[in-house]
């Protein structure tokens, strides 16, 4: 559920109003750090896309998270740095030997590959995936060298192009790891459903505050929403609205804020104006079949 958003401006912007600009990497950092001080005793796990797959970002918060995001293919790896002998001069090495390239372990016909089924892979109920993994210290010159567990992935049908994750807890199996990221897809039906339902991202003001305050009430409807919909009162009528062409086994935000919705819009009416006495009741059955067919479409 969405607890938490940032406004980050682009550079096109903060430059034409004179504004020192931020980047994303930036941004994040200070937002898992304030996480962190939020929940200093809780494991935080941050699982992020490619964009924020940045040496000086991991470096900045290994030691107070596990942080999970891909991993170039043709990323520099090396062995941990040698320890220092004694009397030894000059600086200590940052890392050790050169290991090979991930696109070389693809083509490597060495590589000893690890067959797992996971029971759930980018929307597929159940995928076979050919895994290969291991550590190592992502380095590159002039930035901190981080340690790092990369994962190696292959689909045996080659419908799936191969992919590399890391992860910066060197104990985390390669199941959690690849369970980690997956679960970040929650995030993108997150915003879609957002757009689709709430009007997030369509919003018309002028003002910058304005602006800046819509999209985390929105969000935070969304917050609402599903707790709302986990209420005993609301959770039995929380069912999947399935059709002939679409086969809906759990329930998803349009049905969570229905449910919500019927709840609200079945509070007992106290009007005391008379009934005329032409007036022609709805049967229950049709007055139901109405009153869900507007929940859907509100």
């Amino acid at each position: 559920m969405p607890f938490l958003t940032i406004l980050a401006p682009s550079k096109r912007y903060n430059t034409a109003r004179g504004r020192h600009h931020k980047k994303l990497t930036d941004w994040a950092r200070q937002a898992i750090l304030q996480v962190r001080r939020w929940l200093p005793k809780r494991k935080i796990v941050v699982v992020t896309d490619s964009s924020f797959a940045a040496l000086d970002l991991i470096a900045a918060v290994r030691r107070h998270v596990c942080f999970v995001t891909r991993l170039r293919l043709d990323a520099s790896l090396f062995e941990p740095a040698p320890k220092r002998r004694a009397g030894q001069n000059g600086r200590p090495p940052k890392k050790g030997r050169r290991l090979p390239k991930l696109s070389m372990r693809l083509e490597d016909k060495k590589t000893r590959w690890t067959r797992l089924s996971m029971p759930y892979w980018y929307g597929d109920k159940r995928c076979i995936l050919e895994i290969v993994t291991g550590t190592a210290v992502w380095y590159h010159c002039g930035l901190p060298p981080v340690p790092i567990r990369w994962v190696l992935v292959r689909d045996p049908t080659g419908v799936r192009d191969p992919q590399a994750f890391l992860c910066t807890d060197l104990d985390a199996t390669r199941v959690a790891i690849l369970g980690w990221f997956v679960s970040r897809w929650s995030v993108e039906t997150t915003f879609q459903e957002s757009r689709a339902h709430l009007g997030v991202e369509t919003q018309r003001q002028w003002s910058d505050l304005a602006i800046a305050r819509t999209t985390p009430a929105i969000f935070g409807f969304f917050s609402l929403v599903t707790l709302w919909a986990a209420d005993p009162k609301i959770a039995p009528r929380l069912r999947p609205r399935t059709a002939a062409w679409y086969d809906k086994r759990e329930p998803s935000f349009s049905d969570a804020i229905a449910a919500v919705r019927r709840i609200f819009w079945s509070a007992p009416s106290f009007s005391m104006s008379r009934h005329p006495p032409d007036s022609v009741k709805i049967p229950t059955a049709l007055l139901e079949r109405l009153t869900e067919a507007l929940c859907y479409a509100a």
